[in-house]
């Protein structure tokens, strides 16, 4: 039925020209977990992205149950969208939901998580670098003593390559026994909550002796941070990632080391973009700066990569300057802080 549609939209386009196509287009969005803070941002670059294109949109929430999203994106499929974008719950459990939209000939898009599938394109920031970037910060800050690592989800590949870029860079240090991993754990859903609860558990286990925390976003740093000022650790070096306002509050007052900028209004937009010109028939291998990219099970995906920027004290103003965050936000509560909040 999706076939015939598309068919019958370019016999459309030939009569009343590419804007009356766009204009009939639909693009749905599954979000894992709306929630967070981030979703917003790229939601509304998403959002602006279709608007250019006069294309609607239109969204559904898992809120962190995989089962719902799979409910979410049939749900999608019976509004007629013609691309959907989905922000995976559990990369291994959305297989079912690619497969139906698949069959309906809708184009997926697997936004800043890994789908397993080559018929649905992977836009994200290099997630292996962001984790390079994290221990890069975090070991220039604390060169000697016991590391924590609390990952992302244990159901998200993004989990396993930040830890794998982190790894790479903290390796050295090991082996010399300048640093030892004391403590470690998935971060169930990547909540917060849980993040501050392996962090308790872990601080426990060893009398508190942890000297850094390589942490994979800011939603876990903020977990981590609590658990630390909990028992007046807090300033001890933290990594996170994705420009939370909360998480650059922190780096400003030195609470967090950094927090790896992935503009999602980039993302977003991109998102958006890539998802239009699917809808509208176009090839994976067309859409500007994507490559053919082999998983780590050897499963060859067109994809496409945005490189990210860590944020520290020494350059907080990039944020601002780029309009992300305003000064206000930035320095709320800091006192004779890093530029700009001096």
């Amino acid at each position: 039925m999706k076939r015939l549609i598309a068919a019958a939209a370019v016999t459309a386009t030939a009569v009343m020209g590419s804007a009356t196509l766009a204009a009939a287009l639909t693009v749905g969005v599954s979000w894992s977990n709306f929630q967070e803070e981030r979703w917003k941002t790229d939601e509304a670059a998403i959002k602006g992205a279709l608007a250019a294109a006069g294309a609607k949109y239109v969204s559904a929430d898992a809120q962190s149950s995989s089962a719902k999203q799979l409910s979410d994106v049939e749900s999608l499929i019976a509004q007629g969208v013609d691309a959907i974008i989905i922000l995976a719950q559990d990369a291994q459990a959305i297989g079912p939901a690619v497969q139906a939209a698949a069959d309906e000939g809708i184009p997926v898009i697997g936004y800043d998580r890994l789908i397993e599938d080559p018929r649905a394109f992977y836009l994200t920031f290099d997630n292996v670098e962001v984790g390079r970037m994290q221990a890069r910060a975090v070991l220039a800050a604390a060169p000697k003593g016991n590391y924590v690592m609390i990952k992302g989800s244990g159901q998200d590949p993004n989990a396993d390559f930040l830890r794998g870029g982190q790894q790479e860079v903290l390796q050295a240090a090991i082996d010399k026994g300048d640093i030892k991993i004391v403590g470690e754990a998935y971060t169930d859903g990547w909540l917060p909550a849980n993040a501050q609860r392996n962090m308790e558990q872990i601080l426990t286990a060893n009398d508190n002796k942890v000297d850094a925390v390589v942490a994979s976003n800011d939603g876990t740093a903020g977990g981590v941070v609590a658990a630390l000022a909990a028992q007046g650790m807090d300033g001890i070096p933290v990594s996170g990632q994705d420009g939370d306002h909360a998480a650059l509050n922190r780096v400003a007052k030195g609470t967090q080391t950094v927090s790896v900028w992935k503009d999602a209004r980039v993302l977003g937009k991109n998102a958006g973009e890539i998802a239009v010109a699917l809808a509208k028939g176009g090839k994976m291998s067309d859409i500007k700066g994507a490559k053919l990219w082999t998983s780590p099970k050897g499963t060859k995906i067109w994809s496409k990569f945005l490189a990210p920027v860590p944020i520290t004290k020494d350059n907080l103003s990039v944020v601002v300057d780029a309009g992300w965050i305003t000064k206000a936000d930035l320095c709320q509560g800091v006192t004779n802080g890093p530029a700009p909040c001096n």
